[in-house]
């Protein structure tokens, strides 16, 4: 049966237990929950545990707190086997024995479970990375080139000048047997500029 500890500041940890097989165990400051917590950071209906394919989820139902991982307010967390979290400031252990793990194990999983994280020396236990687990992301699409830069942009444009410029100056030269260039330098000049 899936263990539960709640544990409120200068209290003794509350252990519950629960069959494999319920589908909704729900969390608050309530008499009406089937986990009472005695504690004002805890709203009168604070959370939800359900049991999903492959495993559980907590969610948030509208709490005045949240349900924190690491300090992190979510709406919904995937639960894993050794997971602490927050209700509010009351601390929320959540353990699967051998035979329930290996039960939901054989359940086609929702999510896909990475490797444990180390915690940092000077994190508290509750708030230690445990291990969590994630969506399975859709395959990516191949990656399109990005488009032309603006440096090849302008190298095209200087290209084109030149081989204009190298075209004018060849089809110059056939009608005229003279280069453009020695054209140019040797231009006239009006009279009208001359005379000033």
């Amino acid at each position: 049966m899936p263990r539960v500890i709640i544990t409120v500041s200068e209290k003794n940890p509350q252990p519950y237990r629960f069959s494999l097989d319920r589908k909704s165990v729900s969390i608050g400051r309530g008499s009406d929950n089937d986990i009472v917590i005695d504690s004002g950071s805890v709203s009168g209906k604070h959370a939800e545990m359900r049991r999903v394919e492959g495993g559980y989820e907590l969610g948030d139902v509208g709490s005045t707190n949240g349900i924190k991982q690491r300090g992190v307010r979510h709406d919904r967390i995937t639960l894993v086997s050794g997971m602490s979290l927050r209700l509010g400031d009351v601390s929320f252990d959540f353990t699967l024995t051998e035979d329930e793990l290996e039960a939901i194990a054989r359940e086609k999983p929702a999510v896909q479970s990475l490797p444990p994280i180390e915690p940092a020396a000077d994190m508290p236990a509750e708030e230690a990375p445990k291990p969590k687990r994630r969506p399975i992301p859709p395959p990516r699409p191949a990656q399109e080139p990005s488009g032309v830069s603006f440096g090849m942009i302008v190298l095209f444009l200087l290209l084109a000048g030149a081989a204009f410029v190298t075209g004018l100056s060849i089809r110059h030269e056939k009608d005229t047997d003279e280069s453009l260039i020695k054209a140019i330098v040797n231009k006239p000049v009006p009279e009208e500029k001359a005379a000033e």
